[in-house]
């Protein structure tokens, strides 16, 4: 049975247009993909390589980012109710398009796997390996696998990982929900528009990534890492409201127009025959929306902007101090924990933004948002030092 938008109630509409399950569980299951490919990365890569390979790998992520915004931004035209295969019961519409589209480049994926890949590994040296556990100049391999990896240094890298995640996954869930109550914006605008936002955001992404490889060589990552924490902070501080403007409110089950102390625009639920508007504006069930004043729409474009400089930055360069801090040892195991991390972070933020946002509103979203972001970053102050390679850190390699 195909079930048109307008006759879902109204509490469930509320809560899928913040929270989105169903990407969601796709990014959570994609993160397996991840961490395969960034641990044989670091293993395939020596020490001065590793900056460049991450940056290349999370490019071609970005590129990922600019089609899928520009793709889902084509499927709108398919319109909500699309196109039904009664045969076998599948609706093809704005909303499960990118979905089969996304089911079909990962059987592409399957083959070139098979067909195309071959493993290679190499130690922090570059000298090629001929297994993961054999060493061609006899027994530093060894050696090396009995240091110690700094544990603090590891723990400090997933926790900045998981905040860097979380304040991403929470920058991605908002802009739908944000753009509709601010701007009244219909769902297929916002859809639409937010798609092109953040296809713009991954051309940016590639242009940073690009960057990334050649001022790292000079500055570091750990430097990189801090500069990037602090263009996301600015960003989001950004998006705190201010000024005497006021969204308009959504009333539902209300047939005249009223004004609410005449200072907001009410938008009201219009009905012609069988035909429902979708109403649009704020909802007047989210009581803030009384008292809070528009996130303005430069306001929103510039934070776009900061954030998508400021996360390609942060992501590439903590994964590969992560890597680095590792050093020589398999790093699978590694892996898995901060893809773990971000994999947690990617559940919560829509959680944190689903609960937050919808009672307090974006002032405290943000200025919570502001407060996370400070705390990882004195605690990166705090850690530094210790941030450092394994080969670094033993006196195998000069930094």
């Amino acid at each position: 049975m195909v079930v048109h938008p307008s006759h879902v109630p109204y509490h469930v509409s509320q809560q899928c247009r913040v929270f989105n399950c169903g990407d969601l569980n796709m990014a959570i299951s994609s993160k397996g993909n991840v961490a395969v490919v960034r641990s044989y990365v670091a293993g395939a890569t020596s020490l001065s390589e590793r900056t460049s390979a991450m940056a290349n790998i999370s490019a071609f992520q970005a590129l990922g980012f600019i089609l899928g915004p520009a793709i889902q931004a084509i499927f709108t035209l398919i319109g909500e109710v699309g196109v039904t295969f009664k045969a076998i019961d599948l609706q093809v519409n704005m909303y499960t398009a990118p979905s089969l589209m996304g089911a079909l480049l990962g059987v592409v994926n399957i083959v070139l796997i098979f067909v195309i890949f071959r493993e290679h590994r190499v130690d922090d040296h570059g000298r090629h390996l001929a297994s993961i556990n054999y060493d061609s100049e006899g027994m530093a391999l060894t050696n090396d696998n009995e240091e110690p990896v700094d544990q603090i240094a590891v723990v400090s890298s997933n926790f900045l990982f998981f905040i860097i995640l979380f304040i991403f996954a929470i920058f991605e869930t908002i802009s739908t929900p944000l753009t509709m109550d601010m701007y009244a914006w219909s769902r297929t605008q916002a859809v639409f528009y937010n798609g092109i936002i953040l296809a713009s955001i991954g051309v940016e992404s590639i242009i940073v990534f690009i960057a990334v490889k050649i001022i790292s060589k000079k500055t570091g990552e750990r430097i990189l890492l801090l500069g990037g924490l602090a263009t996301i902070w600015v960003g989001f501080f950004i998006l705190l409201p201010w000024g005497n403007r006021y969204p308009s409110i959504q009333w539902r089950d209300i047939q005249n127009t009223t004004n609410h102390n005449s200072t907001f625009l009410v938008s009201s639920l219009s009905t012609s025959g069988n035909q429902t508007v979708e109403p649009t504006g704020c909802p007047a069930t989210q009581s803030w929306c009384f008292y809070t004043p528009i996130v303005h729409l430069a306001q929103y474009i510039t934070s776009d902007i900061l954030i998508g400089l400021g996360y390609p930055v942060c992501s590439v360069m903590c994964y590969t101090l992560y890597s680095k801090i590792i050093g020589p040892k398999p790093q699978g195991v590694y892996m898995g924990w901060i893809t773990a991390a971000g994999s947690a972070a990617r559940t919560l933020g829509p959680v944190f933004v689903s609960e937050i946002y919808t009672h307090l509103g974006p002032r405290w979203t943000f200025g919570m948002i502001c407060g996370i972001v400070a705390s990882s970053i004195l605690h990166l102050l705090v850690v530094y030092k210790r941030l450092i390679a394994f080969s670094v850190r033993y006196g195998k390699i000069q930094q």
